[in-house]
């Protein structure tokens, strides 16, 4: 990839360079709302629910919540990682030249959706490509990478591994190494995603007021209008693995912004590596979990988390179960008509069920808030859905 030193700093500004760099290779994926979605976010969650939980005899929290979907499961690849990708490439070329880049070639690991994203690139780029992917990856996500051109080598689950055997192919090719996060190039593609979101929300409000949570008075009340609030969303949540999309959202919103950024990761068998990261203040560069949330069983990594670890850019990262990770998955499905991918629900999950973060916008809304859901991905099939909720969902 380009060298650090050749890349723009992680700001708005260098979001929107990314942006006109990678318009024409992406899509323009759309925002969704549903006012049954609405509803059930802003119904307290009974005692019930909370029995058995770490939650359980506290009063549940009664938040106000309008939901903006970014559909990033229609994207290209069927995943955000096409926009991290395309720029990533496009940077390099530009910097290493195209001649070098395809004489060498690039490779990466990745549980699969970037890898499938970088193949994409590298093939409409012309240049050969590797992809590093766990054994154990969901064979949809394999069969997808090859379809796009990529050599597939196999390798162990875990973060470790998976680097091992990029470094063996680096060392046996001399490809260039294309970080699925650890990089400001491939940070500032995955804020493009916020930066069609934003615009979208905005003229989606424009056309029709009441989808906010504060209802045509947002027409009215100028201390509410887009420009004075810094956007037209209160809040934005992506899910959390390495941390490239989460950061990039960070960055185009700004320390101070308006619109608050948060993050969400499964619980399970310590995949919440971030969450539990900053309540020990300093990164935890493993995770062994083998999660649903297949996308996100690796460790944030280290640039992400300088974004991530700064309260001023992001306002905290919280937990959900597999339960409520498959629970948000119907959810999309039955009130939405999306399908997504385990890792692509856990934002939703964390807003529909994470008590933490529900409390948090109601004691901070005040009228409530209108709320940014990145879904990230699709990349799945009727099978692996199926036995998901034949074991126990």
């Amino acid at each position: 990839m380009a060298h650090l030193s050749k890349c723009g700093p992680l700001t708005k500004d260098n979001v929107v360079s990314a942006y006109d760099l990678i318009k024409d290779y992406v899509h323009r994926t759309p925002v969704l709302t549903s006012q049954g979605l609405n509803r059930v976010a802003s119904t307290p969650q009974t005692a019930e629910a909370l029995a058995g939980t770490e939650y359980e005899g506290r009063e549940p929290a009664s938040p106000r919540m309008n939901l903006f979907f970014k559909c990033e499961n229609f994207q290209r690849t069927g995943a955000f990682k096409i926009r991290g990708a395309f720029h990533a490439l496009l940077r390099l070329v530009a910097t290493v030249g195209s001649v070098e880049v395809k004489r060498r070639g690039v490779v990466t690991h990745s549980a699969g959706n970037h890898g499938q994203a970088l193949a994409l690139a590298a093939r409409t780029l012309g240049i050969p490509v590797w992809v590093v992917m766990p054994a154990i990856a969901i064979r949809s996500k394999i069969e997808a990478a090859e379809s796009y051109g990529a050599t597939v080598v196999f390798s162990g689950s875990t973060s470790q591994e998976r680097e091992a055997v990029a470094k063996r192919v680096i060392d046996e090719t001399g490809a260039i190494f294309v970080s699925s996060a650890n990089h400001a190039d491939i940070i500032l593609g995955q804020g493009t995603a916020a930066l069609e979101l934003e615009e979208q929300a905005r003229a989606l409000l424009k056309e029709n007021p009441d989808l906010s949570v504060l209802g045509s008075s947002r027409e009215n009340d100028d201390s509410k209008l887009a420009e004075d609030r810094g956007g037209p969303l209160d809040a934005v949540i992506t899910a959390v693995g390495c941390g490239g999309l989460n950061a990039g959202v960070a960055t185009w919103h700004g320390a101070g912004s308006r619109t608050r950024v948060f993050g969400a990761e499964p619980s399970f068998d310590g995949a919440d590596d971030c969450r539990r990261g900053l309540a020990a203040g300093r990164r935890i560069d493993t995770v062994k979990s083998l999660t649903i949330a297949d996308g996100l069983r690796q460790p944030v990594a280290e640039i992400p988390w300088l974004v991530i670890s700064d309260p001023a850019k992001v306002g905290g990262v919280y937990g959900a179960s597999e339960a409520q990770i498959k629970s948000a998955m119907k959810v999309l499905m039955e009130q939405l008509k999306v399908v997504v991918e385990p890792s692509a629900a856990v934002a939703l999950a964390v807003v529909l069920y994470n008590e933490d973060f529900r409390s948090t916008v109601a004691c901070e809304a005040g009228d409530g808030w209108d709320v940014g859901v990145v879904l990230g991905g699709g990349n799945t099939t009727v099978e692996v859905i199926s036995k998901l909720y034949q074991d126990g969902g």
